[in-house]
């Protein structure tokens, strides 16, 4: 098929399996339903699903506030 090892296709295959379901799972937990849908309907190899793991799951969106904010370990102040 196209000249490509069948190894290599299975390489490719877990690659993306493994990172989809790692997506799809911290999607769940997060309750974030869009992210989840997306992921599951596009294929993009891990591409797609990695990013959404190190960089659009940390960016939180304060309600009433359309900055998005990233997730800090920060301590509240007391008032």
């Amino acid at each position: 098929m196209f000249g490509i090892p069948a190894w290599a296709l299975m390489v490719i295959l877990v690659w993306a399996l493994f990172w989809k379901a790692l997506a799809l799972w911290k999607s769940a937990r997060l309750n974030q339903p869009i992210w989840f849908i997306i992921m599951l309907l596009i294929n993009t190899f891990g591409i797609l699903e990695i990013l959404y793991i190190f960089l659009f799951s940390e960016i939180k969106f304060a309600k009433g506030n359309n900055n998005p904010k990233r997730k800090a370990n920060k301590p509240k102040r007391k008032r």
